[in-house]
């Protein structure tokens, strides 16, 4: 099954309990067509670029969340009941090209290598960088005045 992201914006003044109900059902008929709800995100109130008209008013702000999912191929035309859906602003599904994860990653010809290309950077990397000779002003004087 292929991975995608439903990205959903919702009004500004919709309540936490309504949101919550809105992913559950969105959840439930993921879960109905033996699909997997991976993710869920909500990236809170953002400014919009432009006013959203609809019945109720034009809307400038709105609430995002992105829910990330296995699902069938014909989960979008499944989830057109979200047009009919009155909270919403916009919703958006957008599948995962060519995404290997899992034991199909690793399985792959090259992906070990990738991950050597890093180089793993210690704590002890930067200790020859302070090689400065000026303990001397830092040294408490005694009782004399002298260092």
């Amino acid at each position: 099954m292929p991975l995608y992201d439903c990205v959903m914006l919702l009004k500004p003044h919709v309540k936490k309990e309504s949101l919550m109900d809105l992913v559950a059902r969105v959840g439930k008929h993921v879960y109905a067509r033996n699909g997997i709800l991976t993710d869920i995100k909500s990236l809170g109130t953002v400014q919009l670029g432009y006013g959203i008209k609809k019945l109720d008013g034009r809307y400038f702000q709105g609430q995002l969340m992105q829910l990330t999912m296995m699902a069938t191929p014909n989960i979008n035309k499944e989830l057109h009941y979200l047009n009919k859906e009155d909270r919403l602003l916009r919703w958006l599904l957008v599948k995962h090209r060519d995404t290997k994860y899992g034991l199909d990653f690793f399985n792959e010809e090259g992906s070990r290598s990738e991950f050597n290309r890093f180089n793993r950077p210690t704590i002890y990397d930067d200790a020859d960088e302070d090689d400065d000779d000026d303990d001397e002003e830092y040294q408490p004087e005694t009782e004399n005045g002298e260092a």
